[in-house]
């Protein structure tokens, strides 16, 4: 079995053990750039809650506060020394000074959207709090567009595989 299925079944187990306190860690930490298998384990939470094994309230709950509480520790990790990173460090992944101006201005024309749907966004989802950190997007913008998007992306991953396994288990 390869590493990433291992991880998964992992998680999977520790969802099943200790419920909806798994989902909100392994979630939270995904959040702010810890490669885990967050939606992953959300989806299958989900489907836990269509066997009764979890209660779907506390599965929308902990993926809805481990995703924006992972955010914006991200945010703060960001705006306390991600901009000597990237200054520092950038050019290893070739964010060179003018690119990092080009993110800045959008931030600052698109910060609220692009926190928002970063969240849907694999790999955009982990590093959405560090960058708008980093560049100096203002926190109370942050905030609400962080908040914003992790409801609507707790409740699309929560509730869809909800309502939709039925339909999902007749092509499977």
């Amino acid at each position: 079995m390869s590493f990433f299925h291992q991880a998964a079944a992992d998680v999977e187990h520790l969802i099943m053990v200790y419920g909806a306190l798994a989902l909100f860690v392994v979630i939270y930490f995904e959040s702010f750039g810890v490669p885990l298998p967050g939606e992953s384990a959300l989806i299958a939470a989900s489907l836990l809650a269509t066997r009764g094994d979890l209660d779907l309230g506390h599965v929308f709950l902990a993926a809805f506060l481990g995703g924006v509480l992972g955010d914006s520790t991200g945010y703060l990790i960001g705006h306390i020394g991600g901009r000597r990173l990237l200054e520092r460090y950038g050019s290893l992944v070739k964010l060179t000074p003018e690119r990092l101006a080009q993110v800045e201005s959008l931030a600052r024309r698109r910060g609220f959207l692009m926190v928002l749907t970063a969240r849907f966004v694999v790999v955009l989802r982990q590093l959405n709090g560090l960058v708008a950190g980093s560049v100096g997007m203002p926190w109370t913008h942050f905030v609400a567009a962080n908040g914003l998007g992790g409801a609507l992306w707790a409740g699309l991953w929560t509730l869809g595989p909800y309502y939709f396994a039925d339909l999902f288990g007749r092509f499977i």
